[in-house]
């Protein structure tokens, strides 16, 4: 069998000075993520981080640009993930859309409520994710040619 790392998109929001995350059950009890999930075959990767944001925040996203490329090994299954995140806004709320399976809720955290609580961030990419996006790390969209 051929190895693969798992490509993932992730969505960083922030609106005076809180960022939305997901509270998600996971095999280690409930943490908090960003919006983000797997990309799906035959989908870009902004069509993969609209719709995620979508099916896990009932918001609308709309990506302004990219934060980066994250390489990380997961410590508890070894699984390889490659995360794509972007940093956008939010707009239109449907209420009316129920959230994905597994999703608790959504809530807006301070970068200081997360640090406060490393241990139930889904992932140390959660945490690295917003801390670049507070040093001023952005890249246009345009780096991401999709053929």
């Amino acid at each position: 069998m051929q190895w693969k790392p798992h490509v993932t998109v992730a969505a960083i929001i922030e609106d005076n000075g809180k960022f939305l995350l997901v509270e998600e059950t996971t095999d280690r009890g409930n943490r908090f993520n960003q919006p983000a999930g797997h990309l799906e075959d035959g989908e870009t990767l902004l069509e993969a981080v609209i719709r995620e944001t979508l099916e896990e925040t009932a918001y609308t996203f709309n990506p302004v640009a990219l934060l980066g490329i994250y390489h990380w090994k997961h410590e508890h299954n070894t699984t390889t993930y490659l995360r794509v995140a972007y940093i956008g806004n939010v707009s239109t709320h449907h209420s009316d859309l129920a959230l994905d399976d597994g999703i608790i809720r959504t809530v807006w955290m301070t970068a200081d409520e997360m640090r406060a609580n490393p241990m139930l961030m889904r992932s140390p990419q959660v945490l690295t994710c917003v801390e670049d996006y507070l040093s001023g790390k952005r890249f246009p969209l345009s780096v991401v040619t999709h053929l």
